[in-house]
C-alpha cells in the first residue's frame, strides 16, 4: 500500500493554502502524528483499519477534526483522503456539492468517522 508521508502531508497544506488563501503551517505537531498514525494501528497484531479505504477515510477524519493545522485543515483532511485513494488504484464519484457537505458536517462533529467511511464507499467507482 502506498501511503503520504509527514513531509508530503505538510508540502499540500501549504501549497493548498498558498493557492486557495489561509495561513500555512501546524498549529500542534502531535495532533498532525496522530492523525498520520491512526490509520495504521494494531491491536494484538491486528490491523484495526485493515483496508486502503477505512484508513483513508481514517485519515481525512484525523486531519479534519484534529486541527492540527493553523488553517486548511478541512481541506488537508479531504485532499489528503483524495490522494490516499487515488495512489491506491481507487477511483471516487462524487459532486463537490456532497463532498463539501459531507466534510463540513464531520469537521461540525455532525458526522463521525463511520459516516465518512460509509460515505466514500458509496462513492467509490
Amino acid at each position: 500500500m502506498k501511503t503520504l508521508s509527514k513531509a508530503q502531508i505538510l508540502r499540500l497544506q501549504e501549497d493548498l493554502v498558498s493557492e486557495s488563501g489561509g495561513e500555512p503551517g501546524l498549529h500542534d505537531e502531535g495532533l498532525l502524528e496522530s492523525a498520520l498514525e491512526t490509520p495504521f494501528q494494531t491491536f494484538d497484531c491486528v490491523e484495526l483499519y485493515p483496508s486502503v479505504i477505512e484508513k483513508a477515510a481514517r485519515l481525512g477524519f484525523g486531519l479534519v477534526r484534529n486541527h492540527a493545522f493553523q488553517d486548511g485543515n478541512k481541506r488537508i483532511g479531504t485532499h489528503a483522503m483524495l490522494v490516499l485513494l487515488a495512489l491506491n488504484g481507487l477511483t471516487f464519484e462524487y459532486e463537490d456539492e456532497d463532498l463539501v457537505a459531507m466534510i463540513i458536517e464531520l469537521a461540525a462533529g455532525g458526522a463521525n468517522y463511520q459516516h465518512l467511511l460509509d460515505w466514500v464507499r458509496t462513492h467509490l467507482a
